[in-house]
């Protein structure tokens, strides 16, 4: 099947990404660890099919040529109101990847969306952590966020000499709405595990006290601590994990469905992780592939539990992760372009 009569077109979250670097995967600056690798599977996929795809800078200056011009964004709403009044260009796709603590002003125009986009990708369409306020709730669309990799990445999941302590890879942000946030959890978190000597932190911006973050009072107040755990920037996310048996997998809030990259890394590692973040989690993920930080009244109490674990304990979990990245829940998330991209619905 062939779609040579049209052209796919995708805005990136940045303009870093234009000219095509959104599926340069020899970009070593931008491919870290592997993130765009879906865009460029979704970009050889549609090539296999007939269908060229490009970034959407090409699509601002491109001439009408008989060709029908297919617009997704993933979350930029600043360039397709350009495309009004174009008769070759359609609005096929809105894809909303932060949560609301992040951009809350996604979420206040999910009304314009709607009447503007055939579909609005979103982690939950029953507007758990937003409002469904004027909303078309028939356009929007369950987010599965995209992940580069079907299976474990073997060159660190055979590494078993790791340290017996949790990792935590973030890096310091703070939100911009306080509903739900687990940015301040994350660091309470920290601060009970570094007094117990269980933890170490990678990152960006952490060092960064007279920066805005500075105003977060969670970091402001703990910073001492931050900085006795701290061990500077990850170069690699998947190395900095691989040589610790557990991490600390928080997401940005908690809201349902809302579960991104963070603890696939961990999984593709082989790393343990200790999640909290979708609610609904369970109905994600296996439970056997995960420790899951509500059960636990107090942080010294989940360190009691998690630097006990047996070893084939342990090895069952990562196992079990294992199995969930092969499984076709985890290939939804796999294979999550393709499928909002797909041609059925071009």
């Amino acid at each position: 099947m062939s779609n040579s009569n049209i052209m796919v077109f995708v805005d990136p979250s940045s303009a870093a990404y234009y000219s095509g670097r959104l599926f340069d995967v020899e970009n070593t600056a931008l491919n870290r660890d592997g993130c765009l690798l879906p865009f460029y599977k979704l970009k050889t996929h549609l090539s296999g099919l007939g269908q060229e795809t490009f970034t959407a800078d090409y699509l601002f200056a491109a001439p009408a040529d008989g060709r029908l011009k297919h617009y997704y964004s993933l979350g930029v709403l600043s360039n397709f109101k350009k495309m009004a009044g174009r008769k070759d260009v359609q609005l096929k796709a809105f894809i909303v990847f932060e949560p609301p603590v992040v951009a809350p002003y996604l979420y206040a125009y999910l009304p314009e969306l709607c009447r503007n986009f055939e579909k609005v990708y979103v982690h939950n369409t029953e507007g758990d952590g937003y409002s469904l306020r004027g909303v078309d709730q028939s356009k929007l669309r369950k987010l599965w966020w995209p992940q580069p990799y079907d299976d474990v990445r073997m060159e660190h999941w055979n590494n078993l000499e790791r340290s017996n302590r949790i990792v935590v890879v973030n890096g310091n942000h703070i939100p911009r709405r306080l509903s739900r946030q687990l940015y301040g959890k994350r660091i309470e978190a920290m601060a009970a595990l570094a007094s117990l000597g269980a933890v170490d932190l990678y990152g960006m911006g952490w060092r960064k006290w007279w920066s805005h973050r500075s105003m977060w009072p969670p970091y402001w107040f703990n910073y001492r601590t931050l900085m006795s755990i701290y061990q500077g920037p990850a170069a690699s996310k998947y190395q900095t994990l691989s040589r610790y048996r557990f991490s600390l997998c928080f997401e940005n809030m908690s809201m349902k469905g809302y579960l991104t990259e963070k603890l696939f890394d961990c999984l593709y590692a082989g790393t343990v992780p200790i999640y909290l973040g979708a609610p609904d989690i369970a109905d994600l993920v296996p439970e056997a592939a995960y420790i899951d930080a509500r059960k636990y009244r107090r942080w010294s109490e989940m360190w009691e539990d998690v630097k006990d674990m047996p070893e084939q304990k342990w090895q069952d979990m990562r196992e079990a992760g294992r199995a969930f990245l092969r499984s076709e829940q985890g290939m939804r998330y796999y294979n999550s372009l393709i499928e909002i991209f797909s041609l059925g619905e071009l």
